[in-house]
């Protein structure tokens, strides 16, 4: 977690940003691949029960970049899982509103979208993803690097957006494990 990220400053930034709807409608022509894809964005039945049974309240800022390719696969995917338990409270941001944060949570020293940042109730920090899960640096890797570097587990273009989708959900769960067995957290709702 990089140092200076301060509760106050990600709860302005949080109540800074937008719905996904009110984010997709800052540009309704680029927002067309996001929309594009979100029908072929399911959860399992499994994921779906995993999810309904988080408890605690998840505040969670995704910087992203409508225009960003990354974003538009990911951004998706994201909103169907805050979708299934209204303790996620999702946010987007783009990533030029926010200077100031984006320069905090630089991925290997780029200003990369999306990022998402995971928060506490009182928005203390929790966890940053981005700009890519494993399974696609997998796809990635088994698309530069070739047959001379396979790479074991690699998604499939068939199973990548399920890939995507299990990669966040267990981002999702361990965060939502992480707030549910915090001796921090416990105190205050005496559990």
């Amino acid at each position: 977690m990089p140092r200076g990220l301060r509760a106050p400053d990600l709860a302005a930034a949080h109540d800074a940003a937008l719905s996904y709807e009110d984010y997709l409608a800052t540009d309704p022509e680029r927002a067309q691949r996001w929309i594009d894809l979100a029908p072929d964005v399911t959860l399992t039945p499994d994921q779906s029960r995993l999810l309904r049974g988080f408890t605690r309240r998840m505040p969670v800022l995704c910087i992203s970049g409508i225009w960003c390719g990354d974003c538009v696969r990911q951004g998706p995917v994201l909103q169907r899982i805050a979708e299934a338990n209204p303790c996620i409270d999702l946010r987007f941001i783009d990533r030029d509103a926010l200077p100031d944060l984006v320069e905090q949570v630089r991925i290997n020293d780029g200003t990369r979208v999306p990022v998402t940042l995971f928060m506490a109730e009182d928005f203390e920090p929790v966890s940053i993803m981005g700009d890519r899960t494993l399974s696609y640096y997998r796809h990635m890797a088994e698309q530069k690097l070739g047959g001379t570097c396979p790479v074991p587990g690699a998604p499939t273009a068939d199973t990548l957006l399920d890939s995507l989708v299990a990669d966040w959900l267990d981002e999702f769960e361990r965060v939502h494990l992480l707030l549910r067995l915090s001796g921090r957290l416990r105190t205050i709702h005496g559990d």
